[in-house]
């Protein structure tokens, strides 16, 4: 029955052919990745075995290249993606052999590169920001119904209703339970891919609000618009919530303190006082921190004890092991496992292991280009009124956030292509002329007068 996930390049079809590939990128794909589960693949022999999301992209992508990829742009972005997805093929490639290796090699295309580059190419190009972000949304607001269910009755219905359908598939993702509650992990496998997905889902929330992006009606009642607004952020935060996963939860209040940088009437100096804040309070916190986990889990005194605990014994125990294969890693599922850490719950030492360093590196550089590029966009407009409403500082602290979680959880299924696409919407809203595109404002430089700035031209 694995070949119902064909019905996805269908609706994709179907969207291109009433519509446009960039209303079935919007409305189809995302729809896809973000409702149907990443573990059911469709097994056909010889092939790679595509998911719901790749087999609803892959139509999409050949209207963009048979329409000469209209509204792509080069950026250096591009080289560190590109780079990137080479790097774990060849890793993948060189330790497994092509057999074992075209899974892999066929998702990092089209669960990476392809979202990413149609992303940075169809959303901002064609003004379909706000469809996308209240797609996104809107797709979230039902997965969170199903998880109220699995958080009440203990059973994930997407298991229960798709794992007949694809035997052998999605039998390892089992509920986990804290504090007597169970995590609810939704279409996502488990609680902690749910985690990072509510993360950017309550965040950009946070933007549509502030911009005043949504109308009254929500799911047939009327509201007025600031209270479905409302309504939807409190319903994504409790989203994240039922996942009772801690590393996406700090890292989301990390993403509004970081994105609070560029409000008030002094954004420079605000940010200024906030960097040292962090470091003040953040050191010892770090040190604190160090010597909560340093104790063992033998030593551990509670749950929460024992598993900082236990990260920092992965980082102990499998950095020699990656040691040994730096530079390609062992590929996705063969370097040798410690007894008794049977889970690698830091995506970065996950990735060393795998792919090597210059996965990794490559990695960093995304998200620290990302971040940095971000900052400097918001700093040029800002501030912008109403507070909140700056899309740069909002995926700032957004990206940041995202960068520590991945630090104490793993990244896998629907996330890798949902990071790669962000990447891409990123990408494009800066290309698009960022914050100044949105609210229509100059940065300084474009103030000047035009015989200042053919002055500066000279001079530099």
């Amino acid at each position: 029955m694995s070949f119902i996930i064909g019905f996805a390049s269908v609706a994709a079809l179907i969207w291109i052919y009433r519509k446009s590939y960039q209303d079935a990128f919007v409305d189809v794909y995302l729809t896809v990745l973000l409702c149907l589960p990443g573990w059911c693949r469709w097994t056909i022999a010889g092939l790679p075995d595509p998911t719901f999301a790749e087999a609803a992209l892959l139509p999409v992508a050949g209207a963009f290249f048979l329409k000469r990829c209209k509204g792509y742009r080069f950026s250096f972005m591009d080289v560190f993606v590109s780079a990137l997805v080479v790097v774990i093929g060849v890793s993948e490639f060189q330790n497994a052999g092509y057999s074992d290796a075209q899974n892999l090699i066929f998702d990092m295309l089209a669960g990476g590169l392809l979202p990413y580059i149609l992303a940075k190419s169809i959303i901002f190009p064609s003004g379909l920001q706000d469809r996308f972000l209240r797609n996104f949304i809107t797709s979230i607001f039902f997965v969170v119904l199903t998880c109220l269910w699995e958080a009440r009755m203990g059973v994930n219905l997407y298991s229960k209703f798709l794992v007949p359908l694809f035997a052998g598939q999605g039998e390892g993702w089992v509920i986990t339970f804290r504090y007597g509650l169970a995590r609810v992990a939704g279409p996502f496998g488990h609680a902690i891919l749910a985690g990072l997905v509510f993360m950017f889902a309550f965040r950009l929330q946070n933007w549509l609000e502030a911009t005043k992006k949504w109308d009254g009606r929500l799911a047939g009642v009327q509201f007025t618009p600031s209270t479905k607004a409302r309504i939807l952020t409190w319903w994504t935060l409790l989203g994240l919530i039922l996942t009772w996963v801690r590393g996406p939860q700090i890292g989301t209040a990390i993403a509004w303190i970081f994105s609070l940088m560029g409000q008030g009437k002094r954004p420079r100096t605000r940010a200024r006082m906030m960097f040292a804040m962090i470091i003040l309070i953040g050191t010892p916190i770090v040190i604190e921190a160090y010597n909560y986990a340093a104790v063992g889990r033998a030593a551990a005194k509670s749950d929460s004890q024992e598993t900082a605990a236990y990260r920092k014994e992965l980082i102990d125990k499998y950095i020699d092991i990656a040691v040994q294969h730096l530079w390609l890693g062992w590929g996705r599922n063969g370097w040798p496992k410690v007894p008794g850490m049977p889970s690698i719950d830091n995506y970065y030492l996950l990735l060393l292991l795998m792919h090597g360093l210059p996965a990794v590196i490559l990695l960093v550089l995304i998200l620290v280009a990302t971040c940095i590029r971000l900052y400097r966009d918001g700093m040029n407009v800002a501030p912008v009124s109403p507070p909140g409403a700056s899309l740069s500082f909002n995926l700032f602290g957004l990206f940041v956030g995202f960068a520590f979680s991945i630090f104490t959880v793993f990244m896998g299924d629907s996330v890798i292509p949902l990071f790669f696409m962000m990447v891409g919407f990123v990408d494009g809203f800066l290309q698009a002329g960022g914050d100044r595109m949105l609210t229509g404002r100059r940065t300084a430089a474009q103030s000047l007068p035009r015989a200042t700035l053919r002055f500066q031209r000279v001079v530099s």
